[in-house]
Parts: C-alpha cells; structure tokens; sequence
C-alpha cells in the first residue's frame, strides 16, 4: 500500500515538476527573486539570514543538525487519542515548542533544545514569518547544508498554537519500539507505521546526542554526521563494544564506535523484526534515503495543519550538493561486525576504510 501510494506521488511530483516553467511567476520586493506565489518572498531574505549568521555561511553545522531536531519535537507533540477522550492533544507542527519555550523545552526529551529555540530567536523576531512556519523552514534549510540530503518541503500558512502542547508526546530514546510505534500512529492518525517510523530516523544520519549523557555533548550517532548518508543505517547494525561518556546512561547502549553515541531505541528498531529488513534496505541505497525521508518530511511538517490553507515554497530551499563518498565499514570494521536482524535479505557487500579502527569527533 504505501509503495503504491508513493510511486503516485513521485509520478504526480514529476508532472507536476515538468510543468513548472509553465507557471506564471511574480517579482518579489527585494528586486533580485521571482516566486510562483507571494507569500514565498518573505522567505529569500530569511534564507540569506539564517545561512550567513546561524549555519555558518551555509554549513551542515550542529545548529543545523538541531534546527531539523527541532522540526520533529515541535510537530509530533499532538494526539487524536488525547482529542477522543476529551482533552487537549497539541497542535502538532505550530510552533509552540518555541512559542511557549519556557514550559515544553522543560519537558524530558526536548531538554538541550532551548538553546537552538533562543539561537533562532533574534531571525524569527526580525523576519515577517509565523513561528511554525518558521521553525519547519530552518528545519529544511540547515538539512540541504548537508551533502546528500534531499531538498525538504517548505509550506508557509500554518496557524501558530494558542496554547503549550502536553507533556509525554515527543517519543524517548529509552522508550521500547510498541511504544514508539503507537505514539508516532497516534500522531498521524495512523499514517506513520512501523515502516515509516524508519524513514522517520533517517534523520539521525545528521544528528547527536547532546543530553542524554551531558558529559558527552554532540556526540554523532554515525561516523558521518556532515553528510546525509546511510552510514547511520549501516552503523547502528555493528556490535556494540562500549559506552561513550559515562555509560551507561538511560537511552543508552553499547556503541562500536569511540566517540559515537547509540540510542537504545535506535539499536532496539533496527533488530525488531518488524523494521529491521527495512532498515537494513537503506545501507548503501542512497536513492531511498533520500526519498523516503523527503516523503515523510512533508507529511511530519504539517501534522495538525490543512495543507489546503498553505502555500508550497519548496523553491526557496536550496538543493543540496550531491554525496561523493559511498557507505563503507569504517577502518578496522568488516561483515563480521554485523548483527544482521533481517533474514530475508544478504547484507550488502561493502568497502572497509583503510588503516587501524578510530573513534568520531563531536559535532
């Protein structure tokens, strides 16, 4: 079903896509952008801000990897199942991660991201943009800083939430897979299944752990956190041999890697037998991992919105710089690392990196 579903969408994106000169353009203000709608142009002058004063001049840099961390915190705070019994179940992507920083950053998995909310502050303060607007399109843009990721979606017109989202709907990294599943289910009305709970963390490609061991701040869940790749995919599949920091903490397990940090549920889905033949589908498939995750991007950034009301302005969005490297064991690593939970499929056969096994730098 969703494979069907998805090849309907690409072939609707291609038609879409082909006809796109097509379509009647409008001059912005600034006099140097055309956009296919208005509301878009606000968006150029945002883009240049945040690219020279929060991403470094345009790099895949630890706020960009916290600006997309932030996207997913913000919008998967809402539940159906809370609404069905009469209580308030947050607005999902509406901005009120940032809205009402001073209670939801206080919430246990979303602690460490005050300080990306209050590095993004003084841009959303100058720039004419609504807050859930804004927090998804620093999201997508500090992605296409690294090399390899798709070009994420950008939809502007979202209603900006009136009030804090609950505590206890951002999953936890020592949460189990059941709970994890349901809560992500819950989020979208049963759209994210166990499958695309994977697609989901192919984020973690770009992303580290900053507070579940503070003693260890940024460090990567991958060897390659600069760049978009199926590294994550790869590594989160070799034999753990210890702790990184002060282990083990809760959320925590065995890392093969000095300096790379594994999440428990990370290691946890990617054994289950529900997911893990589809996780091991990603190692060394470039292809999918940038479509799935741009597939699924789209639909997480508009939980509790009607994309009816909203205006696509995924033109703004850089298209990020192709990957030049191929996934690899790292040095010292081979096959026989592996735990390989899938049965039904061999395991690619890849590359080894040359010289003696080394550990990861924080990012």
């Amino acid at each position: 079903m969703v494979s069907k579903f998805f090849t309907s969408l690409v072939s609707l994106a291609a038609v879409l896509g082909a006809n796109a000169s097509l379509t009647r353009r409008v001059a912005c203000p600034d006099g140097r952008h055309t956009a296919t709608n208005a509301a878009c142009c606000a968006l150029f002058p945002l883009r240049d801000d945040l690219q020279a004063n929060l991403f470094d001049g345009g790099k895949c840099n630890a706020e960009a990897h916290e600006s997309l961390r932030l996207t997913f915190h913000d919008a998967i705070a809402i539940s159906p199942a809370l609404e069905a019994q009469g209580k308030f179940g947050g607005g999902g992507a509406d901005g009120s991660i940032t809205i009402f920083s001073h209670i939801e950053t206080g919430f246990h998995p979303n602690i460490g991201l005050d300080e990306v909310v209050e590095k993004q502050r003084p841009f959303l303060q100058r720039h004419n943009i609504g807050v859930a607007d804004f927090i998804q399109f620093a999201g997508a843009l500090g992605a296409s800083n690294c090399a390899g990721a798709p070009q994420l979606s950008a939809f502007v017109g979202r209603k900006d939430a009136t009030r804090p989202a609950p505590d206890g709907l951002v999953p936890e990294p020592f949460h189990t897979p059941d709970q994890i599943f349901a809560r992500i289910a819950d989020a979208s009305s049963g759209e994210f299944d166990e499958i695309l709970t994977v697609w989901l963390l192919t984020a973690h490609t770009i992303a580290a752990a900053n507070d579940v061991d503070p003693t260890v701040p940024g460090s990567p869940f991958d060897s390659t956190p600069e760049i978009f790749d199926s590294q994550f995919f790869l590594e989160t599949q070799l034999k753990g041999t210890a702790f990184t920091g002060r282990g083990p903490v809760q959320g925590e397990v065995q890392s093969p890697l000095r300096g790379e940090f594994r999440l428990q549920s990370d290691f946890a889905i990617a054994r289950d037998q529900r997911t893990a033949c589809e996780w091991q589908s990603f190692v060394n498939n470039q292809t999918k991992v940038q479509q799935m995750f741009q597939f699924v991007f789209h639909d997480l950034s508009i939980l509790g919105q009607n994309i009816d009301d909203l205006v696509d302005c995924t033109e703004v969005i850089p298209i990020p710089r192709p990957l030049t490297t191929r996934t690899h064991f790292p040095a010292g690593m081979s096959d026989r690392d592996i735990e390989q939970a899938c049965l039904e499929t061999p395991f690619p056969t890849l590359p080894t990196d040359p010289g003696p096994r080394t550990g990861v730098a924080p990012v």
